[in-house]
C-alpha cells in the first residue's frame, strides 16, 4: 500500500504541505525559534503533570477538547460551500471535447471508469508509521489490530528526531482541505495540541504517501512516561475520515 507518492509530490490536484505546528506525535516542524518555544511551552505544561496520577481517564479532557471543537464549528457556520457535484458529472459536461476530457482525466489522476457517480469523497487510510534513526521505521496497520490497543503505539527516547508517516487512498470525488489535529495528555493533563493541513487530493489509484516533517520529543524527566494522544482527520466539510485513539513512551536517553 506503500506504493503512492509523497504528499509533497501526490499530482497537479494536490496542494499538500507539511505546514503545520509541532506536535509529539504528529505534526510539521518549523524554524528553531519556533521549536525552542514549543519545547519551553511543553515543559511547563509538563511540570504541571507533577502530582498528578499517571493512570487518571482523560475523558474529562476529550470532553474538553470536544467543546473546542464546537465552538471552531460555530465560527465556521458562517461559510457555506458550494454544492458538491461528482467528478464523473463533471467530465460528462465536456465529453464531446476529447482534448479537454482528457486534460480533465490527467488533472484529476484517475479514469471515467473508476467513477461511479458518488457525491461525497472517501479517504481510506492505510497505515500510519513512525520515522527514526534510532529504529528504522515502524508501521502499523489501519484500523489498529484489536489485540494492540491499550498497548503504546511507538516508544521513543527523549530528545530523538522522528518522522511521522502516513499511507491513504483517496475514491469517488476530490476532497478538500484534509487537516488533522493531534491532542496529547500525560497523567490525565492534556500538554500539547497541535493542526495541520495535509492539503486537496484528487481520486487516484495509487495510494498516497504523506511524510510530515521531522520533528523532536522533549527531554528531561518531565517528559519520560506514557502519553495517551487522540489523532483525526477531517476535510473543510468537517467529514470525519478518521478517529484514531493511541499511547506512546518517551524514555530515558541512552548514556
Amino acid at each position: 500500500m506503500e506504493g503512492g507518492k509523497r504528499g509533497e509530490e501526490a499530482g497537479p490536484s494536490s496542494t499538500a504541505g507539511s505546514s503545520s505546528s509541532s506536535s509529539l506525535a504528529c505534526g510539521g516542524g518549523g524554524g528553531g525559534d519556533q521549536r525552542q518555544e514549543k519545547q519551553k511551552e511543553m515543559n511547563e505544561k509538563l511540570s504541571e503533570v507533577c502530582g498528578v496520577v499517571e493512570g487518571d481517564e482523560v475523558e474529562e479532557e476529550e470532553d474538553r477538547d470536544d467543546d473546542d471543537d464546537a465552538k471552531e464549528d460555530e465560527v465556521d457556520a458562517g461559510f457555506v460551500p458550494g454544492p458538491l457535484v461528482s467528478l464523473k458529472e463533471q467530465i460528462e459536461l465536456d465529453k464531446d471535447d476529447d482534448s479537454l476530457r482528457r486534460w480533465k482525466e490527467k488533472l484529476l489522476g484517475c479514469l471515467e471508469s473508476d467513477l461511479n457517480g458518488q457525491m461525497e469523497p472517501e479517504v481510506k487510510f492505510h497505515s500510519i508509521g513512525i520515522i527514526s534513526d534510532e529504529f528504522g521505521e515502524i508501521t502499523t496497520p489501519l484500523p489498529v489490530d484489536e489485540n494492540q490497543r491499550g498497548h503504546a503505539l511507538f516508544t521513543l527516547r527523549e530528545g530523538s528526531h522522528y518522522r511521522l508517516k502516513l499511507t491513504f487512498s483517496v475514491q469517488h470525488n476530490i476532497v478538500s482541505g484534509l487537516r488533522y489535529s493531534n491532542t496529547v495528555w500525560k497523567g490525565g493533563l492534556q500538554v500539547d495540541q497541535s493542526k495541520g493541513m495535509l492539503g486537496t487530493f484528487a481520486p487516484q489509484r495509487e495510494s498516497y504517501v504523506y511524510t510530515l516533517d521531522e520533528e523532536t520529543t522533549p527531554s528531561g524527566a518531565l517528559a519520560r512516561g506514557t502519553y495517551m494522544a487522540r489523532l483525526k482527520f477531517e476535510d473543510d466539510d468537517n467529514r470525519c475520515y478518521l478517529e484514531l485513539k493511541y499511547s506512546f513512551e518517551i524514555k530515558k536517553a541512552a548514556r
